[in-house]
């Protein structure tokens, strides 16, 4: 197996609205999620959020306390939500084994253990989808499916928005510490999400793009709402957004995306909207 891992500083709303197309893409797009057989991550300096994937194909991988955390273990000081978009797969936290179909995901809490990533059949490899934030206690491991999840339909196909939007590791559905995780499908014809935009000031946010036809892309929105920005994606790719930037997207195509949130709060109704016709 191989684990790849980079760093990613955080940037002043008043530098980033200087970045170019590259300079945007560098410091906020991660474009390698997955790759067989290898566990790749981005530890952000915006609320220490960690973002990576591991794609196990004939070899277990082990979820490696990289350098800059500076642990024994990866989950010594941190929590970690985990979301498979791939086959078949199974994750072992310590003695405990957890079997993750489509679109299941799993908390583990915060302890010395080993994490580990299986896939059940070779040729249908499983796709781990992480976030992991700092924990300042440990809550126990628990698996949630989109049974267990706390769902909202919003918006209509005339507005291209038709949406149902999963909250899946959330405090209302288990404990934790700051992490929070859910998932939004959006509707056959409908493209947008997140409108009307809004910041929350107190956590930032991870958007990941999958379930994106490898012909289409998604076009995400990002900057401070009088100072916007956009990223052209592609399918299984992930994007970070500060907690000064809007986070919303339009697509060629209907399409699922996973959000993860860390900061210093859990109320998910903590937004500051900007109107639509307010944008610039």
């Amino acid at each position: 197996m191989k684990t790849n891992y980079e760093i990613r500083y955080a940037a002043h709303p008043e530098d980033a609205k200087h970045y170019d197309t590259a300079r945007i893409r560098r410091d906020f797009l991660i474009e390698k999620v997955f790759a067989p057989d290898e566990v790749n991550m981005v530890y952000s300096m915006y609320d220490r959020m960690v973002v990576g994937g591991a794609m196990p194909v004939v070899e277990t991988l082990v979820l490696e306390a990289v350098d800059p955390l500076k642990a024994p273990h990866f989950t010594t000081r941190r929590e970690l939500g985990i979301f498979n978009v791939g086959g078949p797969g199974v994750v072992r936290a310590g003695e405990a084994v957890f079997e993750l179909d489509y679109k299941e995901a799993l908390y583990v809490g915060r302890g010395d253990r080993d994490v580990t990533f299986a896939s059940k059949d070779p040729s249908r490899p499983a796709k781990f989808y992480f976030n992991s934030t700092t924990a300042h206690c440990a809550y126990p491991d628990r698996k949630v499916t989109r049974a267990d999840a706390v769902s909202m339909e919003l918006g209509a196909l005339e507005g291209s928005n038709h949406r149902v939007i999963n909250r899946m590791i959330v405090s209302q559905v288990l404990p934790t510490c700051q992490l929070q995780m859910g998932m939004t499908e959006l509707k056959p014809g409908s493209v947008w999400n997140t409108m009307p935009a809004h910041v929350h000031s107190r956590r930032m946010e991870v958007y990941f793009y999958f379930e994106v036809p490898d012909e289409h892309a998604v076009c995400h929105f990002m900057g401070e709402p009088d100072e916007t920005r956009h990223l052209w994606m592609r399918g299984d790719q992930a994007v970070l957004s500060p907690e000064w930037s809007i986070h919303s997207a339009a697509a060629t195509h209907n399409y699922t995306f996973i959000w993860g949130m860390g900061g210093e709060n859990l109320d998910y109704g903590d937004q500051d909207f900007s109107a639509i016709t307010d944008l610039r």
